[in-house]
């Protein structure tokens, strides 16, 4: 009996703490700090954020349908309680990216654990201007301009069915995350659009992108370094540059890229698939292992599986001096569809320290109706299945861009 009520009693507590929780939170609408439709959001936002941070209970700032403009803005924490952030409208930054005052992203969120951005919104950052004057692949000393979203030391997050529209760089980076998820994001930009990658992530742990559509003009996934225990699920990428691992191997103390799964994504008419690559004559020397491409579909793609380590855009390197990244443990199983060049399969490795532990596993990838071949040099796969076996790689083409 006295069990019993011991129970009911825990459980009565529970109750009355989640009804508490529930009670105590609260909405912030942006109207709040005067942010209306067709005016500047940027203070409003800013002020919304510091009342949502200081709150001790779950408090969600919403921003109604409506088109917003807003400039710059870099909110952080640490805060008492979980945020959530819920847009439902369209917010826009300025064209020129000289009225951003030469940040690296638009919109900054750092240092919050238990945050979610929300909402059926769209941030547009009006990249078409700065497209145009993006000459970094002749000029290495070029302005970059910003990109649309900057996801810095969140814990525990999600961004869910936003959508990132025309970025003037990179649409997302993510950097030192633990936890942090994707799921129904957006990612809409022309191919023609220069160096647009959707989702960079780097030095993070437990990052997820599932349930994605990201139409670019570079990759849609791309992996810096430093990262681990990464997944791309139930994805749609293209146009863009396909899903990347790297680059890697350009700068010193770069870390390791370890367990990265690739699973059930559709890719194309991309210029790339899924793809690992590495610059030659540059002194990094991390390395790549346990990477896992699995259950793809490749439409009209041009390098569908592709293992680079001559990368070099704009002919920036010398080829000389071989990569001195370390590849190893990678498996390429059950990938089908279609490849817009002969060569299906391109596995260009260093001959400094070749590729280990490469698998080719159910590969069936045709090209203008014949089954597409694989090119390798300095690895030697394991084909099980049906695959195409490898013969001597020529040298290997990169695409013209300037990502990194």
């Amino acid at each position: 009996m006295a069990l019993k009520i011991s129970i009911i009693t825990v459980f009565s507590f529970l109750l009355l703490l989640a009804t508490t929780y529930i009670v105590e939170s609260a909405t912030i609408d942006i109207k709040k700090f005067g942010g209306a439709p067709n005016g500047d959001i940027t203070q409003a936002f800013i002020s919304a954020w510091k009342e949502a941070c200081a709150a001790t209970s779950l408090t969600k700032i919403v921003i109604p349908s409506g088109t917003y403009k807003m400039r710059e803005v870099n909110v952080k924490g640490p805060c008492q309680a979980p945020i959530e952030l819920q847009v439902d409208g369209t917010i826009q930054a300025p064209s020129d990216p000289k009225q951003l005052h030469n940040v690296d992203q638009w919109v900054i969120f750092g240092y919050v654990s238990h945050f979610t951005l929300s909402g059926h919104g769209i941030f547009d950052g009006q990249g078409a201007y700065a497209w145009k004057q993006n000459d970094c692949g002749t000029n290495k000393k070029c302005d970059f301009a910003p990109m649309n979203f900057g996801f810095n030391f969140l814990n525990h997050s999600t961004v869910r069915d936003i959508t990132s529209k025309d970025s003037k760089n990179f649409h997302v980076n993510v950097l030192a995350c633990n936890n942090f998820t994707f799921d129904g994001f957006k990612v809409i930009a022309p191919e023609s659009s220069i160096n647009t990658d959707g989702i960079h992530i780097g030095r993070s742990t437990n990052v997820k992108v599932l349930n994605t559509k990201i139409a670019t003009g570079d990759d849609c996934v791309s992996l810096g370094d430093g990262n681990t225990h990464l997944v791309v699920q139930n994805v749609e990428c293209g146009p863009g540059h396909g899903i990347s691992v790297g680059s890697l191997g350009k700068y010193d103390n770069e870390g390791p890229v370890d367990d990265f799964l690739v699973k059930n994504v559709t890719i194309t008419g991309t210029q790339n698939g899924v793809r690992i690559k590495t610059w030659p004559t540059y002194p990094g020397q991390t390395t790549v292992t346990n990477m896992r491409f699995e259950d793809i579909t490749m439409v009209n793609v041009s390098n569908p599986i592709f293992i680079d380590q001559e990368y070099c855009p704009w002919n920036q390197c010398s080829k000389q001096t071989p990569s001195k990244v370390k590849i190893s443990k990678v498996t390429f199983k059950n990938i089908k569809g279609t490849s817009a060049t002969k060569e299906g399969v391109k596995l260009i490795c260093s001959k400094s320290v070749p590729c280990e532990g490469v698998e080719l596993s159910d590969i069936s990838l045709t090209y203008n109706g014949a089954p597409a071949i694989a090119s390798c040099s300095n690895v030697s796969p394991k084909v099980t299945g049906k695959a195409p076996q490898c013969t001597a790689a020529t040298a290997a083409t990169t695409t013209a861009s300037t990502e990194v």
